[in-house]
């Protein structure tokens, strides 16, 4: 029977060592129920609705942008087309057709002291006396521009 008491004491005392142990890790604390969301608890409320603003601006910048580009896009677009280059090309040839004429006019075998040329609303007068060129260019707005070039030391 002594045997079985020290059993029985040895178990008892291994319990209830074993039950102080895990009492002692075992700390208990009242449940309490806490909104997650911000716009409930109001703890941190203000950075949560600048957050929330914050992405709606960015959301609406960004799709703005794209529009801006969509539309830059486009009109890139139409400025390659072939017929914008064909009439580029073509406003181009004729420019320095006009501007060669004009040279010729100026400084060629066949001289002429002024002459007037009207060009997209611009007019542009010149007129040649003592060894001066004097170009006048009127544009549409009425402004005025004068330049003048001694011929004598006008050479390339």
């Amino acid at each position: 029977m002594k045997s079985r008491f020290a059993w029985y004491l040895i178990v008892y005392v291994y319990v209830a060592l074993f039950s102080l142990l895990i009492a002692s890790y075992g700390y208990a604390d009242e449940l309490l129920f806490k909104f997650k969301s911000p716009s409930f608890s109001g703890i941190n409320t203000s950075s949560h609705y600048l957050t929330i603003e914050n992405q709606e601006s960015t959301r609406v910048r960004d799709i703005k942008e794209e529009i801006e580009a969509y539309k830059d896009e486009l009109a890139r677009d139409a400025e390659n087309t072939t017929l914008a280059r064909f009439i580029r090309n073509l406003e181009s040839r004729i420019y320095a057709q006009l501007s060669r004429q004009m040279v010729e006019q100026l400084f060629g075998e066949e001289k002429s002291t002024e002459g007037k040329l009207t060009l997209e609303g611009n007019t542009i007068e010149y007129k040649v006396e003592n060894e001066l060129i004097t170009l006048t260019i009127i544009d549409e707005l009425g402004g005025q521009t004068i330049i003048s070039v001694p011929v004598g030391e006008f050479t390339f």
